[in-house]
């Protein structure tokens, strides 16, 4: 049997076991309502996720090209973003 790769974001819902402060859990619930939880904290990891991975794309550019600067730093995340929404889908996880 192969294991099925998804990309962030991809695939069927899978239960995790999650421990959060109670004030956070609050003020998630407070913020988006108990049944929409779930899909607030796979949201927030999923961007979490898509920005370590366009930081480590950057980090890789400096070291072979060089400094980026902040504005094409930006300019890249925009890149990033409107690519990966036309193909609807990021890289899997590393």
């Amino acid at each position: 049997m192969s294991e099925q790769m998804y990309s962030i974001g991809e695939g069927p819902a899978t239960r995790v076991s999650l421990s959060l402060p109670e004030g956070t859990a609050e003020a998630i619930r407070a913020r988006v309502g108990k049944r929409e939880f779930s899909a607030f904290i796979a949201s927030a990891v999923e961007r979490e996720l898509r920005g370590q991975i366009l930081d480590e794309y950057l980090a890789d550019y400096e070291r072979r090209k060089g400094p980026v600067s902040k504005e094409t730093q930006e300019r890249a995340r925009q890149i990033f973003d409107e690519v990966f929404a036309e193909e609807e889908q990021w890289p899997a996880a590393s």
